[in-house]
């Protein structure tokens, strides 16, 4: 009986411990581009819990406002092309743009479908997302029709690899993309369920 309840306590405290601990890092991440002049005890005189995370989505809010208007689009198209004149500079920027507008874009949705595919051998099937059709570049060296899609690790999906199939290799699945990943972080241990769409 001592065990059951023991077990039943851990199951309600690590998922809200891990959260609590994941949330703490991100501030501590983002408060650390904060410089200490513009520190609440700097400013102020006194210590304010959260005042450098509020600057931060500040200068991130008023960035988004600058940046959809036609100034500020000016300005950072500008910016761009200043680093791009820097070659490692230009690489490092050019990647991590287009994966934050692939998944951060509203319009994009970078991951458009759960998908059942054989990997990493015959016969041993695993869960993917279609990510879109290869360019004309990987078109043109092959015959058929080729699909992108990109295969989560668990329990920690942002890493993973990236494949181009055949079409006809995959299997599409009736669940949403957020059930599928679920599924993927939980190490197979919340069934996903099936789309309503």
């Amino acid at each position: 009986m001592f065990k059951k309840y023991f077990i039943t306590g851990l199951l309600v405290w690590i998922p809200i411990v891990i959260t609590l601990w994941v949330l703490n890092l991100l501030v501590n991440i983002l408060e650390a581009f904060v410089p200490n002049f513009l520190s609440s005890k700097s400013l102020l005189g006194f210590n304010i819990p959260g005042f450098r995370l509020f600057l931060v989505f500040f200068v991130i809010l008023i960035t988004g406002i600058l940046a959809a208007n036609l100034i500020g689009r000016t300005i950072l198209n500008y910016w761009e092309s200043l680093l791009g004149r820097i070659p490692l500079v230009r690489s490092i920027y050019n990647s991590v743009k287009q994966v934050s507008d692939t998944i951060l874009s509203p319009e994009n949705q970078s991951f458009k479908q759960a998908v059942l595919i054989e990997y990493p051998r015959k016969s041993c099937w695993t869960i993917a997302f279609l990510t879109g059709v290869p360019g004309d570049l990987v078109l043109s060296s092959t015959s058929g029709s080729y699909v992108s899609v990109y295969v989560p690790t668990t329990p920690n999906p942002t890493s993973g690899f990236f494949l181009i199939l055949k079409e006809e290799d995959i299997i599409v699945l009736n669940i949403t993309v957020d059930n599928a990943l679920k599924y993927i972080v939980s190490m197979g241990v919340v069934s996903p369920y099936e789309s309503n769409l």
